[in-house]
């Protein structure tokens, strides 16, 4: 039965630049108790058509119907959707920190919205948020009934998210991307967490997300969009283990899960098109390797006898382009011919942080570690575990409590200040805000050349030039110098901060977390940049990151940290095939898992022409899509 069916629904957002088309007649229903997954680039228009189903999109202009339970959603008024916000429908946002009031206790803002729908005492309003808390498995719930979001971590504010959704017994939840940016095994546990409240109180789940691999572990149907409008639709097992649209094939080509490790990554070439004039034709049609033709026209629906449903002209499987070629490998430099196979040794080293009461709360704890030449070495372990810190401490920014950093051969606690200069030169880092790194009052060509100003090596037209060339080896426009970071993507801003790095040929890169935030298609051309510049420059890596399937795909070794200690360092097919420690093993046992790729066995039903092309559907000869595309 029908829950929540949505019928050609258009949403128009006016703005100064003029009116973004970010819905175009968008179809799709979600049947009760089931799990329904949206996925699609950043811009698809995902989010702006969930949160305009829930009238949360300000001067936004929607057509179309939006039936929930008899009643069209976008014809009720402000008091009306009021009502059925939080009552009826619950929603997760893809941000818990900025979703909960800093000023306020969790606790009180799940009473607040418990006694905004019902006349209910204060005591009981609490003994049921505490009794929610409990329930999404947030300990000694009682006791942190009383504490305020930032005493959480990210993924115990998820959980009190996933609480105030629940609070009022909705019908039905809207997630909108709950798992971005979480550890793995914090992330399986929100989406455990999302599908047993599900079967529990009944709720229907609608989950917006650009990660294929959580839609594969959990949706029971997913929905691909592109540029405002929907691309394919079906049971999710059809939909990514035997992709029908060029789209959705792409986005699997891009993911690193599907990709054997050390091979160059297949992203989806080009941009997407402006929703400010968006294209009368197929909106994919300028970056899809099968393109026709006649993809100038509207596509038609193609629905097949397994359920899914297509917009496409393409009658046979998406075809396969090539993978890019990646320039040989060099040797990995060193200005000492003697210098051994270690760029970085790390001794028994030990951080400690004092505190104003009790004792000191150690960070990292005897940890010793190499990095050696050429490599690139992953850094994997749970939030708070220490990595960003150890990274720290290797590159000189933060100063050990014990033990000992030694960077080619020199100590870093024995260097005078001329020698830490010399130092920043062959070490930089690559930060995981690619937009909270860049100064946004300064132009593109000058973050970027900063690193020339500030050790004097190039002024003026040189400096410039020199610019230009790093923006057009990271694959950035150098016509692009004089623009401001704003008006770049967040591909195009880790590009920034990756040209930023390299620009004085350091021999050491340490990469915080630099493709956790990015749509897989914009990550696999980053993936792919990264690997190129380290063959063609000699660089060597540490990697950090959450993500095992890109730290199991760049990675020559993968060091595996818990509590502040390296629990267990091997080569990165041995550690995945093989590994030692239980926290590994559940590490690996939370990732996504591998979408297996099969040949589609679906027979063509019936081919609908979009509205514009005219009235009335065209039933097509039956046609069996066997196989690879010949």
């Amino acid at each position: 039965m029908a829950l929540l069916e949505v019928s050609n629904l258009v949403v128009d957002i006016p703005t100064e630049d003029g009116t973004v088309h970010a819905v175009q007649d968008v179809s799709f229903t979600v049947h009760e108790g089931e799990f329904f997954g949206i996925v699609g680039e950043s811009g698809s228009g995902k989010s702006v058509m969930v949160q305009s189903i829930m009238g949360l999109v300000a001067g936004a202009r929607t057509s179309g119907t939006v039936d929930f339970r008899g009643r069209n959603l976008l014809a009720l008024d402000d008091e009306a959707m009021r009502s059925v916000r939080g009552r009826e429908i619950g929603m997760i946002f893809q941000d818990p920190l900025s979703s909960l009031h800093p000023q306020y206790t969790v606790g009180w803002q799940i009473v607040e919205q418990i006694r905004a729908h019902e006349k209910i005492s204060q005591q009981a309003a609490k003994a049921r948020a505490i009794e929610l808390l409990e329930r999404v498995r947030i300990p000694d719930a009682a006791a942190r009934f009383d504490a305020y979001p930032h005493q959480f971590s990210g993924g115990m504010r998820q959980r009190v998210m996933i609480a105030m959704a629940l609070s009022l017994g909705p019908a039905l939840i809207i997630a909108d991307e709950p798992t971005t940016a979480l550890d793995s095994t914090v992330q399986a546990q929100i989406l455990d967490l999302l599908d047993e409240m599900r079967r529990e109180f009944g709720a229907t789940v609608v989950m917006i997300s650009h990660d294929l691999g959580v839609l594969a572990r959990v949706a029971d149907r997913v929905m691909v969009m592109y540029a405002g409008r929907r691309m394919e639709l079906g049971e999710s097992a059809n939909v990514l283990c035997s992709p029908a649209h060029p789209y959705t094939a792409g986005l699997l080509r891009s993911s690193a899960f599907n990709r054997e490790p050390g091979t160059p990554l297949v992203p989806i070439a080009g941009r997407p098109p402006s929703l400010l004039a968006p294209p009368s034709g197929c909106a994919f049609a300028s970056r899809c390797p099968d393109a026709m033709s006649i993809c100038s026209e509207r596509p038609p629906l193609r629905r097949y006898d397994d359920g899914t449903e297509v917009a496409c002209w393409l009658e046979g499987e998406p075809g396969e382009p090539p993978a890019p070629e990646l320039p040989p490998a060099v040797e990995a430099r060193s200005d000492d011919p003697a210098a051994d196979a270690s760029i970085v040794r790390v001794e028994s080293l030990r951080l400690a942080f004092p505190q104003r009461r009790g004792p000191a709360s150690v960070v990292l704890d005897d940890i010793t570690l190499e990095v050696r030449r050429g490599e690139t070495l992953g850094l994997v372990g749970e939030s708070g575990c220490g990595k960003t810190t150890l990274a720290r401490a290797i590159a000189g920014l933060v100063a050990p409590t014990a033990g000992t950093v030694t960077f080619d051969g020199h100590e870093l606690s024995t260097l005078g200040r001329r020698e830490w200069r010399s130092l920043r030169r062959r070490v930089q880092v690559v930060f995981q805000d690619p937009f909270g790194s860049l100064n946004p009052r300064r132009r593109v060509g000058s973050i970027i050349g900063d690193p020339f100003r500030i050790h004097g090596l190039a002024s003026g037209a040189e400096r410039r030039a020199e610019v230009q060339e790093l923006m057009e080896l990271v694959g950035l426009n150098p016509e692009h110098y004089n623009r401001f970071p704003s008006q770049f993507s967040g591909g195009q801003r880790q590009r920034i901060g990756i040209a930023r790095a390299i620009a004085l040929k350091p021999e050491l890169v340490i990469l915080d977390e630099p493709v956790s935030a990015l749509d897989v298609s914009i990550q696999a051309q980053v993936l792919n940049l990264l690997d190129e510049l380290q063959r063609t420059l000699g660089l060597t890596y540490l990697f950090i990151s959450h993500d095992l399937s890109v730290v199991r795909h760049v990675c020559d070794r993968i060091a595996v940290m818990e509590g502040g200690r390296i629990i267990e360092l091997d080569d990165a097919d041995r550690l995945y095939r093989d590994p030692q420690q239980p926290f590994t093993k559940r590490l690996l046992a939370a990732a996504a898992p591998e979408i297996p790729r099969t040949p589609a066995r679906r027979r063509l039903v019936r081919a609908a022409r979009p509205r514009e092309a005219g009235p009335a559907p065209v039933l097509l000869p039956e046609r069996a899509i066997e196989g690879a595309r010949r």
